[in-house]
């Protein structure tokens, strides 16, 4: 049974639009500046492209691909498409060719929404080999791609058709149910191809319910939320899309990923959805700032930290028995550090990746709450939230409302729940091994403590066992070297081996930085053989060491020739590394470490 009133996510939508009415909801950049659609503008925007996708012949069931940066008319389209049963299937702006083939061949997609020329362009080769496929449409063009051999339709025009006597969006989308499939999400594929993961209305419907029972104690009527994160991932999807419908919010559009800490300042968000890498940079850039800072100010810091962690550590106790130093310590450091997220931070939620919690703990001190949170595409996508109360750095919180969590016998998370999706598109044996008696296999192993707090250990395929039969967590590992300064991202192995051995890539402004002042060149490829280079990071490699026990200590390593990027395949757009790219362009320098 749903958890909700609603029986889909868009009956949810046209609640709330008639309630809030005039109120902003939608917030994007025109002519430099943000301008809004309050709800009811929106509602007619998608009550008019629901009708002209009708026209169009889009039913239920139709697959509808969605290649867009994240804007207004993202929502608008999925809405839309959702409304008539047929079924969103997002593609990532930053998919290849080869990717966005398999998207449109697999999924059978009838339709594809682009946004851009250059969108369109990459999108075209694709659509040769989609048998399926019967229309194009664009969002901002009027003019068909040269070799484009589909129908095409502006979107503009498509609304104007969706003014016609059809039945409107709202009276059509009563009729679906909770189990009907809301949309298709290809995971980012850390392991090979992606696959469609089929997530019905009552999973993300459990999804918002969950969450929004866990954030009540800090999360009012008006709530604003900056959108960056790639709406074809299941974590801004759900987070960043139907979270805020549900909760009424705002939602500010990020004018590009490179614009963020600028529309931080502009949209001044209540709650900020993000991936750990964010809140790394963030620290990362605090902390060379504060390098430069004079010795008053870095020992205040200082203080603020101490006392931030004995906050964290002892809540129940009073930490701050210097009133003047605490007063000092709000009007110097806290206040001008909120600011750069905007002044108005209730919670920053952090997903979709491993947050250290030293990175927890840091912004904690600062004043700025970060929530760590666990999911995956499978459970639409989030399973378990820290509370905002009393959060545990080293967990991934408490399961949402309704979700049953156990450990299989080999500490493997198993979770059954509302939550759990329908399945893998045209992939029946495949999810009969993911989902067993109702129960998500996840693949992490994780242990549960006497609170009911997960803490995931690894993934269970990446766990190493070493020569010696010790298993070893790499992403801890990696995680406690990426937090050096000098270290932007950190791959270790040692599967059968005797030892471990990493792959380091120097962080870029730190990298810049050094080179300048030495009069050399700041590309990893020209000073892999440095010899000043390799000697600091044996510095580094040697820090981390020394916290780490002897089975998990990096015996030797190597620098990558450049960063781990979505355009070199190596990183998907979730910012998760691809293992198995990065071992397949550096398995023979990692390889040649043990020789």
């Amino acid at each position: 049974m749903p958890i909700s009133p609603y029986s889909n996510l868009v009956e949810m939508f046209f609640a709330q639009s008639r309630r809030l009415a005039d109120k902003p909801f939608l917030w994007a950049k025109k002519d430099g500046a943000y301008r809004s659609l309050t709800w009811r503008n929106t509602a007619e925007q998608v009550d008019r492209m629901a009708r002209g996708l009708l026209r169009q012949g889009i039913g239920r069931g139709d697959r509808v691909v969605i290649v867009s940066e994240n804007r207004p008319e993202w929502l608008i389209a999925d809405l839309a498409i959702m409304s008539l049963g047929a079924i969103t299937t997002p593609a990532y702006t930053t998919n290849t060719p080869d990717d966005h083939r398999h998207v449109l061949v697999d999924s059978g997609a009838k339709a594809a929404i682009v946004s851009s020329t250059r969108l369109l362009n990459a999108l075209r080769p694709a659509t040769e080999a989609a048998a399926d496929l019967a229309f194009v449409v664009a969002i901002d063009d009027g003019v068909a791609p040269e070799g484009l051999t589909k129908a095409f339709h502006r979107w503009d025009v498509l609304l104007e058709d969706g003014t016609s006597d059809l039945k409107s969006a709202a009276e059509t989308a009563r009729q679906w149910a909770a189990d009907d499939i809301a949309c298709i999400i290809y995971t980012s594929g850390t392991g090979g191809s992606p696959k469609g993961v089929m997530l019905h209305h009552g999973s993300l419907l459990h999804n918002c319910r969950g969450a929004m029972d866990a954030l009540r104690p800090i999360t009012g009527e008006d709530e604003v939320f900056l959108s960056f994160l790639p709406l074809s991932h299941s974590y801004e999807h759900t987070f960043g899309q139907f979270l805020p419908i549900a909760m009424g919010a705002q939602i500010y559009y990020a004018d590009g990923v490179a614009n963020v800490i600028a529309n931080l300042a502009e949209a001044r968000p209540s709650i900020l959805v993000s991936v750990p890498r964010l809140y790394e940079m963030m620290r990362g850039r605090i902390m060379r700032d504060l390098q430069k800072a004079d010795a008053e100010k870095a020992e205040l810091f200082r203080l603020a930290q101490e006392e931030g962690r004995a906050r964290y550590e002892h809540p129940e106790s009073d930490a701050a028995a210097d009133r003047d130093l605490e007063t000092r310590i709000e009007t110097q450091i806290r206040r001008p550090l909120q600011a750069i997220f905007g002044g108005r931070i209730k919670a920053m939620i952090a997903g979709g990746a491993p947050l250290n919690p030293d990175v927890g703990i840091f912004f904690h001190a600062l004043g700025l709450r970060i929530l760590q949170g666990y999911g995956q595409t499978e459970s639409g996508p989030v399973i378990s939230i820290n509370p905002p109360e009393k959060p545990k750095m080293h967990t991934v919180g408490l399961p949402l409302a309704d979700t049953e969590v156990r450990l299989a016998e080999d500490g493997e998370l198993l979770v059954r729940g509302d939550l759990v999706m329908k399945g893998y598109w045209r992939d029946s044996a495949k999810t009969k091994e993911t989902v067993i008696d109702g129960w998500l296999h996840t693949g992490d192993i994780a242990a549960i403590d006497g609170d009911g707090h997960v803490e995931i250990i690894d993934r269970k395929k990446d766990i190493i066992v070493n020569s010696g039969g010790d298993n070893i967590a790499p992403q801890r590992v990696e995680g406690i070297i990426a937090l050096q300064p000098e270290i932007a991202q950190a791959l270790v192995v040692g599967d059968r081996k005797p030892h471990l051995v990493a792959l380091l890539v120097p962080d870029a402004a730190w990298l810049l930085e050094w080179a300048t002042t030495r009069g050399k060149p700041a590309d990893l490829a020209s000073l892999n053989g440095d010899v000043e280079l390799r000697a600091i990071l044996l510095d580094v490699v040697g820090r981390v060491n020394a916290t780490l026990s002897n089975i998990e200590k990096i015996r030797r390593f190597a620098i990558a020739d450049a960063p781990f990027t979505i355009d070199n395949g190596q990183m998907t757009p979730s910012s998760k590394v691809r293992r198995h790219a990065v071992l397949a362009a550096y398995g023979d320098r990692l390889e040649a470490l043990y020789r």
